[in-house]
């Protein structure tokens, strides 16, 4: 297996398991992020489409991991056209979210908080990071064609 397969498949890796650890995250961002009594003040509805979408996006990102995780060498190696569509998939997703966390939120939400500018910037990084290791996944298994 070529090095640069070998570097990828790890990368793959630990995107997988940095992803689970988001997963988890995500599960305690209320606590995390003191919202319950913002939450309390919502109508019920909106409560529990927040709590839904917390969950939905807890286990896509879990399984976002695992499946990453078992077929991490099959992805790098782009064994199937499936394994390529999915990368691009999973890179789009995440892509979106740098996307997000770099336009739509607020400046207001962590400019002048070292913490949370430290957090934002992390952030960022680690979306970017994730959408990186997986279009590069895909776009190395085409010879540059989908």
């Amino acid at each position: 297996m070529p090095t640069t397969t070998s570097s990828l498949i790890f990368l793959l890796q630990t995107v997988a398991v940095l992803q689970a650890g988001v997963a988890v995250l995500n599960l305690f961002l209320v606590r995390l992020l003191d919202w319950k009594a913002e939450l309390a003040r919502l109508p019920l509805l909106a409560r529990e489409v927040f709590q839904v979408h917390l969950w939905f996006i807890s286990i896509t990102l879990g399984i976002f991991a695992v499946v990453t995780w078992r077929f991490a060498g099959d992805i790098a190696q782009a064994a199937h056209p499936l394994c390529r569509w999915l990368a691009v998939g999973i890179g789009i997703f995440w892509g979106i979210r740098w996307v997000m966390q770099f336009a739509y939120y607020s400046s207001s939400h962590w400019r002048g908080h070292v913490g949370r500018t430290a957090a934002h910037i992390g952030l960022l990084a680690l979306y970017g990071g994730f959408a990186a290791v997986y279009l590069v996944a895909a776009w190395r298994g085409t010879g540059g064609a989908l």
